[in-house]
């Protein structure tokens, strides 16, 4: 054997067991990738630590944008509902500063809670779904579900005694978003356990909560003064509430359809009688 043909065997040993060790250490984007940047390296003249960086560098990237990934999938969120689909310039300008002053996820570090009230349509839900899709992006746990749904696991999970359990589950996300509540009326029990789970993250996680009631009708929701008072005063202790006095979004958008079907129609019997 040539001195060549040694030093390839050599090399080509080197680079199956140095294979095996990254895929053992699941390691995947490195064991993936290290090949075109030792080539890199050696055609640029990279130090050992230069390449050692970069290689590093890229198995943490992939690590984040997966571990990004797992997370939206279990937030529950929908995705559609971003902030590249939803114009900012139709909120109020101080519902403007104050979700400029959100995005940064600060609020979640101090517990504090979001209230977005407003009528159907307004864009609330998918204003707060977009804000949670940022914090997931920061690396914030975050579950989303309508309360009509919460409500009803919560309920299930109280009459087969889980829901300290279910509570301890819930009680992992750093941010819960309760979509629409008092758009179902529930009964006096299933209020119960909604009040229970706002109790149990009073101070201890973010609840984040769209309704188009406003305070004054929450009796309506939790059936009793003295809990509609309480809920009222633990959400609202340390919260941030946003009020959008908006026409309906959806229905601006069929108006605009509308709008847009007629001009074409009569552009186009225009150019039929011409």
């Amino acid at each position: 054997m040539t001195a060549t043909a040694r030093g390839t065997a050599i090399k080509t040993a080197a680079a199956a067991e140095l294979t095996g060790y990254l895929r053992e250490l699941n390691l995947t984007t490195a064991c993936a990738c290290y090949a075109d940047v030792a080539r890199q390296a050696t055609q640029e003249a990279h130090s050992y630590e230069q390449f050692l960086l970069e290689l590093v560098r890229l198995e943490c990237e992939a690590r984040h944008q997966r571990r990004i990934e797992r997370l939206l999938r279990d937030s529950k969120l929908p995705l559609e509902k971003s902030f590249e689909a939803f114009d900012l310039t139709r909120l109020p300008a101080k519902v403007r500063q104050q979700v400029a002053a959100l995005r940064d996820g600060a609020f979640v570090d101090r517990r504090e809670n979001v209230l977005a009230f407003g009528k159907p349509g307004s864009g609330k839900t998918h204003l707060l779904c977009a804000l949670s899709q940022e914090l997931v992006r920061q690396g914030r746990r975050v579950l989303y579900a309508t309360c009509a749904l919460l409500v009803q696991d919560l309920l299930g999970a109280k009459r087969d005694l889980r829901l300290p359990q279910v509570l301890k589950r819930l009680g992992r996300y750093d941010v819960l978003l309760i979509d629409d509540l008092g758009y179902v009326r529930q009964d006096r029990e299933e209020m119960e356990v909604l009040f229970t789970l706002l109790a149990e993250r009073y101070e201890r996680g973010s609840v984040l909560i769209t309704s188009n009631l406003p305070f004054s009708q929450w009796e309506a929701i939790f059936k009793d003064p003295m809990t509609t008072a309480a809920a009222i005063d633990r959400l609202v202790h340390h919260s941030v509430i946003l009020e959008l006095n908006l026409p309906s979004y959806r229905m601006e958008q069929a108006k605009q359809a509308r709008q847009q079907a007629a001009s074409t129609d009569r552009t186009a019997a225009a150019a039929g009688r011409g």
